[in-house]
C-alpha cells in the first residue's frame, strides 16, 4: 500500500515520546543498546530486581535532551511492571515550574503521584503530612475548608475533615496554586524549606513504607518511582547566587536519595561538566548513568555501519511498522529518492533521535510529496545550520574547533553551554568514549579552516 504522507508526518513528530506500552508505539521502537555501550536500562533493572531488591535505590539518568531517555524509561517501567513491581512514572514538568525548582517541590510532586497511583489502597491517616499541608495552605492565604481550584483535569482540593483527606488532591491544590505564581512559590519554600527533613520523614513513614507493605500483601514486589524531565530544569542563578541545577542535585542531592523506595531521576547532562560534579557523585550512591548518542561515524570520520543501520531502521519503522528489517530496506524508494539520501539524513543527525525526526518532519512539510528529494533535504539542513550558528560567539567557535580536532572536552564552563545547546555530542561504543560536533554544525564555514 502507498504510504500516507500525513500519517508518516504524524509518526515522525519530534515532540512525541514513544510509549512502548501503548498500541503501535512498540512497533516503532528500535533497540540501540548494542551501539550505546551496553544495555543501560537492563542493568538498571537488574539492580532494582536482583542486586538491591530488598533496599531502596537511587539512580541518576542523563543524556542529551531528545536522545531517547523518556522512551527508555518507559521501557524500564514496562519491564518492571511485567516482573510484578508497582511503577510510578511521571514527567516532573507537569508539576514544577522548571525555571524555579526547590527540593520541597520535587518531594511534593513525588508524594502526589505516588498517592494518586495508590488510590485503591487504604493507608493509615497521614497526620504529619496533613499538618504540613494545612500549614502550607495557610501560608498561601488559604484555609483548609474544602477549597477547590479549577484545573484542566477538573477540580482539585480537599476537605478539612481528616477522614476525607486526600493526599494527592491536597498536594495538587498547592502545586496548582504555586506553579504559575513566583510569589506564592517563594512563600511555600520559605515555609517548607526549614521543614524538609520533617517532610521527608512524613513521606517515608506515612506514605512510602505503608504503601510498599500493602503492595507486597497484594503480591507486588516493590515500588519504583521514575521522575522524568528533571534534566530540563533551567540553570538560572538562584537569588543567593547558586545555579539552580547545582543547587538541586548537589546542595540538596542528599534529600533526593532519602526516600525509601526505588528512585530514578533524570539529571541535566551539563552537570557532568560542572566543577561540582565530584561533589555530586559523593551525594549519590553511584555515578549517573549516561545514555549516549547513537554513533553514525567513528572518530576518524568513517561510517559506523551498525549505528547507521539502526538509525535507518528507526526512520523506516515509522513508515513500515509491520514489515521486518530486511523488508523495510527494500521499500526505501517509496519514501526517499535514494538510499544515499536516507543515509545523508541519518549522518547529519549525529545519531540524535529527536534531531533526526525534526529534520525529517520539516523535510516532509517542505516537500509535500514522495519520494523526498535530496535537494530539499539540503535546503532544510542549510536552514537549520543557519539557526544554529547565529548565536555562537568567537570563543565558542574556538572550543568547537578543539572538539573537532581532539574529539574530547574539558570541564570548562564553555562546554556546559555547548552540551546544553546540542552543539557537541558524546558517544560510546565497545568501551570507547569520544565527543564530536553536531554534524550539521561541523559543515559550517567557520570550522572549515
Amino acid at each position: 500500500m502507498p504510504i500516507d504522507l500525513l500519517e508518516f508526518f504524524q509518526r515522525t513528530d519530534p515532540s512525541r515520546t514513544l510509549y512502548i506500552n501503548q498500541g503501535s508505539d512498540k512497533k516503532y521502537y528500535i533497540d540501540f543498546s548494542s551501539v550505546r555501550g551496553g544495555d543501560i536500562i537492563g542493568k538498571l533493572k537488574q539492580k532494582i530486581t536482583f542486586f538491591k531488591a530488598n533496599e531502596p535505590t537511587c539512580t541518576l539518568f542523563t543524556g542529551h535532551i531528545g536522545c531517547g531517555k523518556s522512551t527508555e524509561l518507559v521501557r524500564l517501567q514496562v519491564e518492571l511492571e511485567e516482573l510484578g513491581y508497582h511503577v510510578v512514572y511521571f514527567e516532573s514538568s507537569e508539576d514544577l515550574e522548571m525555571t524555579d525548582v526547590d527540593i520541597a517541590d520535587v518531594l511534593l510532586a513525588i508524594a502526589r503521584h505516588v498517592s494518586q497511583s495508590l488510590e485503591k489502597i487504604t493507608l493509615s491517616e497521614p497526620n504529619k503530612f496533613y499538618e504540613l499541608l494545612q500549614g502550607a495552605l495557610r501560608v498561601l492565604d488559604s484555609e483548609v475548608t474544602g477549597l477547590k481550584v479549577k484545573t484542566p483535569a477538573g477540580d482539585v482540593g480537599f476537605s478539612a475533615e481528616k477522614e476525607k483527606f486526600s493526599l494527592a488532591l491536597g498536594i495538587g491544590e498547592i502545586t496548582t496554586k504555586t506553579k504559575s505564581d513566583p510569589q506564592l512559590r517563594e512563600k511555600l519554600n520559605q515555609y517548607l524549606g526549614p521543614q524538609k527533613t520533617r517532610l521527608l520523614e512524613a513521606i517515608n513513614r506515612e506514605l512510602l513504607e505503608p504503601a510498599i507493605a500493602k503492595l507486597k500483601q497484594q503480591g507486588k514486589k516493590g515500588l519504583v518511582v521514575i521522575v522524568d524531565n528533571l534534566d530540563r530544569i533551567d540553570n538560572r542563578i538562584k537569588p543567593w547566587g547558586r545555579p539552580q541545577q547545582e543547587y538541586l542535585f548537589v546542595d540538596q542531592g542528599e534529600f533526593l536519595t532519602k526516600l525509601n523506595c526505588h528512585l530514578v531521576y533524570t539529571m541535566p547532562l551539563s552537570l557532568k561538566f560542572s566543577d561540582d560534579y565530584g561533589t555530586l557523585t559523593q551525594r549519590f550512591p553511584e555515578d549517573p548513568k549516561i545514555l549516549p548518542m547513537v554513533p553514525v561515524q567513528w572518530p576518524d570520520g568513517s561510517v559506523h555501519l551498525e549505528g547507521m543501520a539502526l538509525m535507518k531502521q528507526m526512520v523506516l519503522a515509522r513508515a513500515f511498522p509491520d514489515l521486518q528489517s530486511k523488508e523495510r530496506l527494500d521499500q526505501i524508494g517509496e519514501i526517499f529518492d535514494s538510499t544515499e539520501t536516507l543515509e545523508r539524513l541519518c549522518s547529519l543527525s549525529g545519531g540524535h533521535v529527536r534531531d533526526l525526526l525534526r529534520l525529517l518532519n520539516t523535510w516532509i512539510q517542505e516537500e509535500m510529496t514522495f519520494p523526498l528529494s535530496r535537494n530539499t533535504l539540503e535546503q532544510v539542513i542549510r536552514a537549520r545550520r543557519n539557526e544554529m550558528t547565529m548565536p555562537i560567539s568567537d570563543s565558542e567557535w574556538e572550543l568547537l574547533r578543539y572538539v573537532k580536532q581532539k574529539k574530547k572536552v574539558s570541564d570548562d564552563q564553555g562546554y556546559q553551554k555547548l552540551i546544553r545547546s546540542r552543539f557537541v555530542f558524546e558517544y560510546r561504543d565497545g568501551g570507547e568514549s569520544w565527543f564530536d560536533l553536531n554534524p550539521i554544525l561541523a559543515e559550517a564555514a567557520e570550522l572549515s579552516s
